[in-house]
């Protein structure tokens, strides 16, 4: 059996353009949603991309919103808790990553406030309501082993800062989670640090 010769990317694009059907853009868009939950403006820039006309791009996300498949809210809120839950973040960097993904700022600011409500059983030696400095002191749980292998204690206390700060902790949160985590994970060199 021969094979059949690969299409061009502008040959696929051109294909694409010429579709009347809305049902193959909403196929195409559902599953590009199987992988994971998405934004609008992901789902949209991704049909576009492909090749897509730009009005069955808007009817396909229209009918996705409709069926409950798309929505920026619901979408922000889940990317907190899984940022929270897997790879802690600081809210600026939460904030940076949903205008990248195309969520509205009302929408992030709704998400983030949504994050910053006390929930029971936040993290050990976070300050209960505090987002951000739960976040951060799971973080630094989690990479803790790592940061306790440097000898030099005023090295380890700028590597666990310059770890908060690079996922996004303002300075504030960065000196108290530091301070905390070093008070419980080395007792003593935490005061000697500061003499």
């Amino acid at each position: 059996m021969a094979r059949r010769p690969r299409e061009s990317p502008v040959d696929r694009r051109a294909r694409r353009a010429a579709v009347d059907d809305p049902a193959v853009v909403l196929d195409a868009a559902a599953r590009f949603l199987e992988v994971r939950p998405r934004s609008i403006a992901e789902v949209g820039r991704r049909l576009r991309d492909a090749g897509y006309r730009p009005d069955l791009v808007e009817a396909a996300i229209a009918r996705l919103a409709d069926l409950g498949m798309l929505d920026d809210a619901a979408f922000a809120r889940a990317w907190v808790e899984s940022r929270d839950r897997a790879h802690p973040r600081g809210e600026r960097a939460l904030r940076a990553e949903l205008r990248r993904k195309g969520i509205a700022d009302a929408i992030v600011v709704a998400a983030l406030e949504d994050r910053a409500e006390p929930r029971p059983g936040g993290a050990a030696g976070a300050v209960e309501g505090d987002a951000d400095a739960a976040a951060a002191a799971a973080l630094l749980a989690r990479r803790g082993a790592a940061l306790l292998r440097e000898p030099d204690p005023r090295r380890r206390r700028a590597k666990a800062y310059a770890l908060l700060a690079r996922n996004g902790f303002d300075a504030d949160v960065c000196r108290d989670a530091v301070a905390a985590w070093l008070a419980g994970a080395a007792p003593g060199e935490d005061a000697a640090l500061d003499s």
